[in-house]
């Protein structure tokens, strides 16, 4: 072992051999993904949500880590452990959650198995594969080194899924003690590429207040709130600006009583996806503008954006450059993308810390019930974790 110690980081037959450690761990690394998700954590759930992060904290406390439970009323308790290292330098924060968007009971019509070079089931790409990653590449240093070659911080939250709003200024808390922050989220597509952009994430509710009357008998005494909202969503789509990245989607409608009723509130909830933070304020001041057609009608909108744009900075080009070293030394092109979703690392991006997103596993369908990963990407993923946390 002093004999690979020594070389692990001077020529490219180190992380041949790097590659082939957890090629040889990838049994144990597939054992730990199952066990993660055949503990169901949906967001909503706070006693499930709990079961899982006490148990992360068990695995991670075995490995030396010093686990620390921020406490949440009405989600699960998010988790932070905190690893000491031999250098002296800001820590790295490992990023993630472990929250899931499935309900409990999903595992019955939706089981964890291995099929052909697939494993299935929910959660796992999203993200409870991330999360066994983090602590084989943190095993795999401490064995390598002895110890860790410097401070790891690791942050799991317990509602990413449904906005962070336990997590968020803990996320942000940490990532400014930190030299840099690694998000396992899942690869973007099967090329496995990690994501070096970021749209950011609003939602609005559109509340409509019109006057209730009889279909009927006084049709002409009503103001439907139903009438107003659908031009309002006319007007609304004609926000979109798709080219310049910028997207509004009016994705749920509810309004009015009953067929004989003139609607007297109708509801719509918006998706905003923005590319650019500038694009966040001339948003909402439209949104906000809106005025109604029928004088009678009142309109009130609420809510706003929620993770601005993890922009392309030097940063992140900074954290990508040295990920694409690390790839290139066993022959892996690693690409970049950018992607329509959000994840905490927006927030870290948002506040300058370097940011690199999409290092957990490769497959494709989260949030469905084709959810899996591809098994055989799993150790070269591993590799690169190990390495960025050397390098960042």
């Amino acid at each position: 072992m002093p004999a690979l110690k020594k070389t692990l980081s001077t020529n490219n037959q180190s992380n041949r051999d790097r590659l082939h450690h957890f090629e040889s761990r990838q049994e144990a690394l597939l054992r730990t993904i199952r066990e993660f998700v055949e503990i169901e954590s949906p967001s909503d759930n706070k006693p499930a949500t709990d079961r899982m992060s006490a148990c992360l904290a068990e695995k991670f406390a075995l490995m030396g880590g010093h686990p620390h439970f921020h406490r949440a009323e009405h989600f699960g308790d998010n988790l932070q452990i905190d690893l000491s290292g031999a250098a002296s330098a800001k820590p790295v924060l490992l990023l993630g959650h472990f929250d899931t968007v499935y309900p409990l009971g999903t595992l019955a019509n939706m089981p964890c198995r291995i099929e052909g070079a697939r494993l299935h089931g929910p959660g796992v790409l999203d993200m409870k594969a991330g999360i066994a990653l983090m602590l084989f590449a943190i095993e795999a240093l401490q064995t390598w080194h002895g110890r860790l070659p410097r401070p790891v911080t690791v942050f799991l939250v317990s509602d990413e899924e449904v906005g962070s709003y336990s997590s968020r200024k803990i996320t942000e808390d940490l990532a400014r003690k930190s030299a840099a922050v690694l998000v396992l989220e899942p690869a973007a597509g099967l090329r496995g590429a990690v994501k070096t952009a970021r749209k950011g994430v609003g939602d609005y509710t559109l509340t409509v207040k019109g006057v209730a009357a009889h279909a009927g008998l006084d049709p002409g005494k009503g103001h439907s709130a139903i009438l107003e909202l659908a031009r309002q969503i006319a007007v609304i789509s004609k926000l979109n600006h798709l080219k310049s990245g910028l997207s509004v989607n009016p994705g749920i409608i509810r309004g009015g009583t009953r067929t004989n009723v003139i609607a007297a509130e109708a509801v719509a909830e918006i998706d905003v996806r923005i590319k650019s933070a500038k694009q966040a304020t001339g948003l909402d001041r439209k949104l906000r503008a809106l005025k109604p057609f029928d004088k009678r009608c009142q309109l009130q909108i609420e809510g706003g954006i929620n993770r601005l744009p993890m922009e392309r900075n030097d940063g992140v080009v900074a954290l990508y450059k040295k990920a694409q070293a690390i790839a290139k030394q066993i022959h892996w092109n690693l690409e970049e993308a950018s992607v329509g979703g959000g994840s905490d690392g927006n927030f870290t991006a948002g506040i300058g810390i370097p940011t690199l997103d999409g290092l957990g596993a490769v497959g494709e369908g989260a949030h469905a019930v084709q959810e899996h990963i591809i098994i055989s990407e799993l150790p070269r993923r591993a590799l690169l974790i190990a390495g960025l946390i050397e390098a960042a």
